[in-house]
């Protein structure tokens, strides 16, 4: 959460009265004098005191498996929304989908409050990195990994980044292989394997940056530990 957002929502101050709280150094982070009013916080990683008053924050982080045939969207008229799979007493106005999936797509999905947060672990210059299990027809071959290490050329001369591609299974037919890629360019990694001549069957988002998605169920949800939360403290900014 924002620090300016949250002391004007805790201690009701005018823009004015917070402004004078950062000039006269009564903002403290972790027990330094704080003067980034932007700055991203939540008080189970940080000790905000604002005056000697010790401020606590309200975000909440969901790490939900999306099943295929829902919309990452918090409304939609015609299918199912990754918000209709909360609880009616989880479901928040201001949640924000952090890495939207197609909705052919599975997989990881975080929702939070926190869009700061979202923002910046989706902003191109952090290359956090994502990882997917993907299942193309026809055979991936040697030829196939170093094209996606070089960095794809989509059709149109739109250069990809480097990616890491891994063959797990291969025949005539189909293949299973394990793709990681730090940047979320549209449809990119079924565009990627379309400029490869392959086409994608099946597509699941298995990894976020340190977040995993583990053994969740397809469908089901659940609140980020603490651990979780304490190695994303590098996009707190």
């Amino acid at each position: 959460m924002r620090l300016d957002k949250l002391i004007e929502e805790r201690l009701a101050t005018s823009r004015k009265e917070m402004k004078r709280l950062f000039q006269q150094g009564k903002v403290l982070v972790d027990q330094q004098i704080e003067r980034n009013p932007s700055r991203n916080v939540d008080s189970r990683l940080h000790e905000i005191k604002v005056a000697g008053v010790l401020l606590q924050t309200r975000d909440v982080y969901y790490l939900l498996n999306k099943p295929a045939g829902v919309v990452t969207a918090n409304k939609d008229h015609q299918h199912a929304t990754v918000i209709d799979l909360l609880q009616p007493e989880d479901r928040q106005a201001t949640l924000y989908a952090v890495g939207r999936l197609d909705r052919d797509t599975e997989g990881l999905v975080l929702l939070t409050t926190n869009g700061q947060l979202g923002y910046e672990l989706l902003h191109p210059n952090k290359k956090v990195p994502k990882r997917y299990d993907v299942i193309v027809n026809g055979p991936v071959t040697a030829e196939d990994v170093a094209a996606f290490a070089q960095g794809i050329v989509f059709h149109g001369g739109v250069v990809c980044q480097p990616a890491k591609l891994t063959i797990e299974m291969t025949s005539g037919r189909r293949s299973f292989v394990h793709l990681e890629i730090a940047e979320g360019k549209f449809h990119q990694v079924k565009k990627m394997f379309l400029a490869r001549g392959k086409k994608v069957i099946a597509l699941k988002r298995v990894a976020i940056g340190p977040l995993e998605l583990g053994d969740l169920l397809s469908g089901e949800y659940r609140n980020l530990t603490q651990f979780e939360l304490e190695s994303l403290a590098n996009y707190f900014r």
